[in-house]
């Protein structure tokens, strides 16, 4: 589920997901589609061995006689948790990995760069058939078995704790959702009056309540680049839908139009699709422990990827209110898991509490009460001086959260 930036192939998702009807009675017609296939863009086959109580399945990201491949080292893995390391060596037309199932994403990484160390993340299954997609790669599509049935967590007090976060993290999700429908609703309203500092302030007030749960939205491959999709990731063809074509319209244009209209109302239409299906995942108890790690990792990611580089809100350069959602809805999906993650390693669980509050220390240097968002606009001044400053702020947080999918799904 938890995800989010080169975000190009999301647009494509749709189209891609509609031919799917049901994933696992469409696996070998998806790999057979694919555009061309040669012996290296075949997993090497077998059954992933289990090491620290999680099988362990690596994924070579490669050029392979002039084509980008995405390989696993194994076709299949027992049923429990699994943990995919993901290392690209010189695929530049690869920059992500999902997991999925049924349409939803499982597990993700993004900002999967050539040279860079391996990322990770870690799920946990139960029998049946899977899909490993890599956008770019010469079979962007590959079937992933997982045989057997996963083991009933233990009657213990973590997996109680466990439980308790992933229900807590619900209703977070939730009472964010609701709060975003509320938000939207006063953008088109803002909008709708053709006041465009009204909209401009409404504009910024919205971001927050989608930056904090951006994992949960983006495991809906449909729905997220409909609300989140960047200019450079449109596809040709494609409406550009969502928060930054109106972004646009309020900030650069500074004017509002029938087409600013036009996507404050799909705003509104969106996120009450979204609130929705986080009910549904709420009602059905559909959050997992490593869910809520790999989120939180995955939103530090999106930090390091374009809030810093100012990709994100380029019109309105309100990307540190985004970085600072980021970080909260990362720190909220860590807290959640802080009572076990206590019980099962406690020296990790403070050092990673000790880093969060030296990150928001260092963020409430940037707070401006009398600017959109609370935050300094994220200038070409201030990216040139602090980028690398944040950067390295970020990854010294980030490296240790990544830890911790792992731990709390081999409890």
């Amino acid at each position: 589920m938890i995800t989010f930036a080169p975000r190009s192939f999301r647009s494509a998702a749709p189209a891609v997901l509609a031919g799917m009807a049901v994933l696992t009675l469409s696996l070998s017609a998806c790999g057979s589609a694919a555009p061309t296939e040669n012996a290296a863009d075949a997993a090497k086959g077998g059954t992933a061995s289990v090491s620290n109580g999680a099988a362990q399945i690596a994924l070579s990201v490669e050029k392979v006689d002039g084509e980008d491949s995405c390989v696993p080292d194994f076709a299949s893995a027992p049923a429990g948790p699994l943990t995919f390391t993901i290392a690209n060596k010189d695929a530049s037309g690869v920059s992500e990995v999902e997991l999925l199932s049924d349409k939803r994403i499982l597990g993700e990484r993004e900002n999967v760069i050539p040279g860079l160390k391996s990322v990770s993340f870690t799920v946990t299954l139960t029998g049946g058939e899977y899909q490993l997609y890599c956008p770019g790669a010469s079979k962007e599509y590959q079937p992933f078995t997982v045989t057997g049935a996963a083991a009933s967590a233990a009657a213990n007090g973590v997996s109680d704790l466990l439980k308790q976060g992933t229900e807590g993290y619900a209703k977070y999700v939730s009472g964010q959702v609701d709060s975003l429908v509320l938000a939207a609703a006063a953008l088109q309203s803002a909008v709708d009056s053709g006041d465009v500092a009204a909209s401009q302030k409404a504009y910024a007030e919205a971001r927050p309540f989608f930056e904090r749960i951006e994992p949960v939205a983006e495991s809906f491959p449909d729905l997220d680049p409909a609300l989140d999709l960047r200019v450079a990731d449109v596809e040709p063809d494609t409406e550009w839908t969502g928060f930054h074509p109106l972004e646009k319209e309020l900030f650069e244009a500074k004017a509002i139009t029938a087409s600013a209209k036009a996507l404050a109302a799909g705003i509104v239409k969106n996120v009450a699709t979204l609130k929705t299906l986080t009910a549904e995942l709420e009602t059905n108890a559909s959050y997992k422990p490593e869910e809520l790690a790999n989120g939180a990792s995955g939103l530090l990611e999106e930090v390091q990827s374009s809030k810093i580089t100012g990709e994100e809100e380029a019109y309105s350069k309100l990307d540190l209110v985004d970085f600072a959602a980021n970080i909260e809805g990362s720190q909220q999906a860590f807290e959640y898991l802080k009572p076990a993650l206590t019980e099962i390693d406690p020296v990790l669980t403070k050092q990673i509490s000790g880093q969060f509050e030296t990150v928001n220390t260092a963020l409430n240097g940037y707070k401006d009460a009398n600017a959109l968002g609370g935050f300094k606009a994220y200038t070409d001044e201030l990216k040139k001086s602090d980028a690398a400053k944040l950067t390295a702020l970020i990854q010294s947080l980030q490296a240790p959260l990544a830890k911790i999918a792992e731990k709390v799904a081999t409890v």
